[in-house]
């Protein structure tokens, strides 16, 4: 596995383990959520330039590479493109997943229904499972008899989509907002006022109208920054 490092939900970088030769990633904890939705974008870019190389199969069992204990499969459901399944280690060092999978888990790519597998299964017998390679034969099972990965299709549409909805989450992400700015500014100096009366030592009348500004631009950068 190759290291690769992306950007983090809070702050610092997330540094994932890609294999290119199996499609698959290791994630340590929680590093899929963690990820900034700029983050997501490079990664699927990645992922796209490695389309084309060979794909060998996965080793079975598979096993936890920090403690070498088998790993064990699970399913999820994300919001954006249906089931999705990994291998996790019972340990929580962290979870394995395939390119295929984790395209699922973010939006980019959809599952077939029943109607579009039996439409597709009168032109094609037999698909390659997303999750681990196996082959299916579409026109009796619709979904994977080794892994039970549901059969699933990079659709140019669900692509757009999920870019598009990374891509607003971003600059969401790095813009300022200003209505908390401006509310933890008025908190910051009612907070100050407090002080400034309950020591004596100062009256309202003498509070700087400059420390609005000083307060506004320290947290506007500490925004910026995060």
């Amino acid at each position: 596995m190759v290291q690769k490092t992306f950007e983090r939900q809070t702050h610092g970088e997330v540094e994932l383990d890609l294999c290119f030769s199996c499609h698959s990633i290791w994630f340590d904890d929680f590093e899929s959520v963690q990820i900034t939705p700029g983050g997501i974008i490079e990664l699927f870019k990645l992922i796209h330039e490695h389309r084309d190389d060979q794909r060998f199969p996965l080793r079975d069992p598979l096993n936890c590479p920090r403690c070498n204990e088998k790993l064990l499969h699970g399913l999820d459901l994300a919001k954006a493109g249906g089931r999705f399944n990994y291998h996790r280690c019972l340990q929580k060092h962290g979870r394995f997943t395939t390119f295929a999978q984790f395209m699922i888990e973010k939006g980019f790519i959809r599952q077939l229904t029943a109607a579009e597998i039996s439409e597709l299964s009168v032109r094609i017998g037999v698909v390659h499972c997303t999750g681990c390679g196996a082959p299916i034969d579409i026109r009796r099972d619709h979904a994977c008899g080794h892994c039970r990965s549901p059969i699933a299709i990079l659709d140019s549409e669900a692509v757009e989509q999920a870019l598009a909805r990374y891509q607003q989450a971003e600059v969401k992400r790095q813009t300022p907002n200003m209505e908390a700015l401006a509310d933890a500014i008025v908190m910051r100096e009612k907070e100050h006022s407090r002080g400034q009366r309950e020591k004596k030592s100062t009256s309202l009348e003498n509070i700087d109208v400059g420390d609005l500004i000083v307060s506004g631009v320290e947290m506007l950068w500490k925004l910026i920054r995060h």
